[in-house]
C-alpha cells in the first residue's frame, strides 16, 4: 500500500502540478468560500441579475421551481429559477443562457422535476438554451457543478440549483423557509461552494464551453475580450491574488482518454500531510482513499485524520448501498489506526428531532495549507467514472474546519495553536448546542449483504457488461444455460414469434394451465423472464396478463428453486461466478431482504437466481414472499405500459396519450408506496437490532 502514497517530489515542491493532478493553474484576484445554500444562492442571484453576455450552468440537476431567496429578493424579477432566468434574457437583449443538466437515470426520476426540457427550454426565450447531457459511459453520470457568468465570475462546488438544497449556516431544526417546491419541509442541509474571478473564471469558462459542445449542441458564444467586474456584492474575499487549480475527473468515452486528476490530487495531498487531514464529504466509500489513509495511520508520526460526514444516508436504497460501503471503508481505516489518530464525526444541529444534518459538501483540508472544494465525493465514482470538477489552492488561511464546527474561526485557531492537535481541539469544543458526535460503523445487519458490492454500487471505471456477466456466471457455465441461443429455438424465441404462439395459446382449452406450463418451460430454458411477461401482456391484456405473469413467474420460480435445492450448494458453486457465490451466502443469512433486492436489481437471470436461492436453502416463505414483492412492481409496470403503448400506436390521439400519462402517474404513485413500505421495513429492522 505504501506505493499509493509515495511521491518523488520533495515536501517543499508545489503540490499542484498541471498534467499530474490538475488541468490548469490560473490566477484569481479574489476567491471566497460560500458556506451553505443561503449564501450561495443570494450571491448567484445577484450575479445573474447583472449578467450582460453569457451565463453557463453545468449541473447534475437543475430545477426550474427553485427559489434562490425564500423570503423574496425584492428586485422586481420572478422568484422561481426558470421564470427568473427567462426574465433576464428578455430584459437584457445581449444575454445568452446555456444550461446543461445530466440526462439522469430513471433511478432518480422521483427526485427530479418532470419535463425539465419543456419547462427550461420550450417555454423560455430562444436565447435561453437548456439541454440534458448523456454523453458518458453506461452507469456514469455528469456530476460537475460549475456556473460561469460573463467569464468574469465562476462558482464551483457541491451545490446544484435544485430542490432541497437551500439552508442557512445556522441549520435550525425548525427553519420555516426550508421547504421543497411542494411546500414540504426537509432537514438541515450543508454544502460549500467557491467563487473565483479573473483568469480562473475564464479557464472555467473554457471548461463549460467544452462540455456544452460535447453534449452535441451548437457552438456557444465566445467569451468577452474584457469581462466586467461581477463579483457578488456583499461577499468578502477569503484569499486575494491566489493560484487556483482546476481539477477534473472524466471517464474514457468515445476516444477521449480518462482524466484522473481528482484521484491523483487526493492521493498526493494525503501523502504530503504532516499534521492533519480534514475531510468533509457526503460519501466515504473509495477503497483507494481508505487504503491511502490507512497507510498514513500506520506511520508512528503520521498526521491526524478527521472525517466529517452525515450520520444517515438519504433513503432506504442509499442506506442499503452507500451506507454499507461507508461502514466498510471506515472499519478499514479504523483497523489501521494503531496510534489513535483517526476520528469520524457527524454534526448534530441544536434541537433537531432526527439529530442529523445532511452533509453534502466535498472539502479536503491538509495542514491548513491546502484546500480543495468541488463536486467530487470520496467515492469510487468520483475518482474515475463520473465527470467532476474541483478547485484547489495552496495557501495559509483561516482554518475552515471551524465553520463546520460552528465556532469562531479565531477561537478555533487559538485552541488549535494551544493543543497542537486537531482532534484535541474538536473534542475540547464539543458540547455546544450544535456539536459533533462520533460516528460509528454499525449498519443494520440485514443490509450488509454480499449483494452490496462496490464494483456494482460504486464502480471506479466504466462497467464492462461482459466482464460483469463473467463475475456472475462464468463463460463455461453460461454456455449450457444459454444453449437455446445456438439451437433452432433461437429462431422463434423473439417477441414476434412468441406473440404468435401466445395468440394460439389464447384459443386453446385450459389456457391458464398452458400459460403456466409455458412459464415453467421458459424458466428451464433460461429464457429472459421479462420477455415472457411482455408477451403475456400483449396477448392477454393488462389484467389477465398481469395475473398470468405473476402466477407463471412464481410457478417457474418454484420449479427452478426446487432444482437448486436438489442440486445442493456445492454443485451450484462450481458453476456460479464469484458474486453469485457471495449472494448465496447472503441468501442463507438474510433470505427475505436479499431476495427482494435481487428481484428489484436483477443481478443475474431469473432462473439462475432461483437455482442459487434453492441451493442456499433459504426458507420457502422468504423465497416466495421476496419473489412476489420484488417481481410485482415490474410486472405491473410492464403489462400496463405495453397495453397503453399499443393503444397509443393503434389509436393516437389526445385521449389515448392522456390515458397513457395517467397510467404512468399511477405507476409512479405505486412505486413510491412500495418504496415507503420497504423503507418502513428497513427502519423496523434497524429498531429491532
Amino acid at each position: 500500500m505504501d506505493e499509493l502514497i509515495a511521491t518523488d517530489r520533495p515536501a517543499t515542491a508545489p503540490l499542484l502540478v498541471p498534467s499530474r493532478n490538475c488541468w490548469r493553474l490560473e490566477r484569481a484576484a479574489r476567491l471566497s468560500f460560500l458556506i451553505d445554500g443561503d449564501a450561495y444562492y443570494r450571491a448567484l442571484r445577484d450575479v445573474f441579475a447583472r449578467a450582460r453576455h453569457s451565463i453557463f450552468i453545468v449541473a447534475w440537476d437543475i430545477d426550474s421551481r427553485t427559489v434562490l431567496v425564500p423570503e423574496g429578493a425584492s428586485d422586481g424579477l420572478p422568484e422561481k429559477l426558470g421564470d427568473f432566468l427567462d426574465a433576464l434574457v428578455r430584459r437584457q437583449k445581449s444575454l445568452r443562457i446555456y444550461a446543461l443538466g445530466w440526462d439522469f437515470a430513471m433511478l432518480y426520476a422521483f427526485e427530479r422535476e418532470w419535463l425539465p426540457v419543456y419547462k427550461l427550454d420550450w417555454r423560455t426565450h430562444r436565447r435561453f438554451s437548456f439541454r440534458l447531457d448523456a454523453t458518458h459511459p453506461v452507469y456514469a453520470s455528469h456530476h460537475q457543478k460549475v456556473i460561469v457568468v460573463d467569464d468574469a465570475v465562476a462558482f464551483v462546488g457541491g451545490l446544484d440549483i435544485t430542490q432541497r438544497r437551500w439552508d442557512t449556516s445556522e441549520h435550525l431544526a425548525d427553519e420555516p423557509r426550508r421547504r421543497d417546491p411542494a411546500g414540504a419541509p426537509y432537514g438541515p442541509f450543508h454544502d460549500v461552494q467557491a467563487v473565483v474571478d479573473a483568469n480562473a473564471a475564464r479557464a472555467l469558462g473554457e471548461l463549460v464551453r467544452e462540455r456544452w459542445l460535447r453534449s452535441g449542441a451548437s457552438k456557444p458564444r465566445a467569451p468577452l475580450a474584457t469581462p466586467p467586474d461581477l463579483w457578488p456584492r456583499g461577499v468578502e474575499t477569503d484569499l486575494d491574488d491566489v493560484d487556483v487549480a482546476i481539477v477534473r475527473t472524466e471517464p474514457p468515452f468515445e476516444g477521449r482518454r480518462a482524466v484522473h486528476e481528482v484521484r491523483e490530487l487526493h492521493l498526493d495531498a494525503i501523502a504530503r500531510a504532516r499534521r492533519f487531514i480534514f475531510m468533509e464529504n457526503q460519501y466515504f466509500t473509495s477503497g483507494l482513499i481508505a487504503d491511502a489513509l490507512a497507510a498514513r495511520l500506520r506511520e508512528p508520526d503520521g498526521p491526524e485524520i478527521v472525517l466529517l460526514t452525515h450520520r444517515d444516508q438519504c433513503g432506504w436504497l442509499e442506506e442499503s448501498t452507500m451506507g454499507v460501503l461507508r461502514a466498510r471503508a471506515q472499519r478499514r481505516v479504523t483497523h489501521a489506526d494503531a496510534h489513535g489518530r483517526f476520528r469520524a464525526y457527524f454534526p448534530e444541529p441544536a434541537g433537531a428531532k432526527d439529530g442529523c444534518i445532511n452533509i453534502h459538501s466535498k472539502v479536503l483540508v491538509v495542514d491548513d495549507e491546502f484546500l480543495t472544494v468541488g463536486s467530487a465525493n470520496l467515492n469510487n465514482r468520483s475518482m474515475g467514472l463520473d465527470t467532476e470538477c474541483n478547485i484547489a489552492v495552496e495557501a495559509r488561511g483561516e482554518p475552515c474546519q471551524a465553520k463546520a464546527i460552528a465556532v469562531d474561526p479565531a477561537a478555533f485557531a487559538q485552541k488549535l495553536a494551544g493543543t497542537g492537535s486537531l482532534i484535541a481541539t474538536i473534542e475540547a469544543l464539543r458540547g455546544n448546542p450544535r456539536t459533533l458526535t462520533p460516528l460509528g460503523t454499525d449498519v443494520v445487519s440485514e443490509l450488509d449483504t454480499p449483494l452490496v458490492d462496490a464494483a456494482l454500487m460504486d464502480p471506479e471505471a466504466p462497467v464492462d457488461p461482459d466482464k460483469l456477466l463473467d463475475d456472475f456466471v462464468p463463460p463455461e457455465s453460461r454456455r449450457p444455460a444459454a444453449a437455446w441461443r445456438f439451437s433452432p429455438l433461437h429462431q422463434w424465441l423473439n417477441l414476434e414469434s412468441l406473440v404468435d404462439v401466445g395468440d394460439r395459446i389464447e384459443e386453446m382449452p385450459f389456457t391458464p394451465l398452458v400459460v403456466l406450463g409455458a412459464y415453467v418451460l421458459a424458466g428451464l430454458l433460461v429464457v429472459p423472464v421479462m420477455l415472457v411477461i411482455t408477451v403475456t401482456g400483449i396477448v392477454f391484456g393488462p389484467l389477465v396478463g398481469g395475473i398470468y405473469a405473476l402466477a407463471g413467474a412464481m410457478l417457474s420460480g418454484i420449479v427452478t428453486y426446487s432444482i437448486g435445492r436438489k442440486l445442493g450448494r456445492e454443485t451450484v458453486r462450481r458453476f456460479a461466478g464469484k458474486r453469485l457465490n457471495a449472494i448465496t451466502r447472503g441468501l442463507a443469512k438474510r433470505g427475505l431482504l436479499t431476495m427482494i433486492l435481487v428481484r428489484i436489481v436483477p443481478v443475474a437471470p431469473f432462473t439462475v437466481v432461483n437455482v442459487v436461492a434453492g441451493a442456499s436453502h433459504i426458507g420457502w416463505r422468504d423465497f416466495l414472499l421476496g419473489t412476489a414483492l420484488g417481481m410485482l412492481p415490474g410486472i405491473v409496470a410492464t403489462v400496463l405500459f405495453v397495453d397503453r403503448l399499443i393503444a397509443a400506436v393503434r389509436h393516437p390521439g389526445p385521449k389515448t396519450i392522456a390515458l397513457l400519462t395517467l397510467i404512468a402517474a399511477v405507476l409512479i404513485t405505486t412505486a413510491l408506496l412500495v418504496h415507503r413500505r420497504l423503507a418502513a421495513q428497513s427502519s423496523g429492522g434497524a429498531a429491532a437490532s
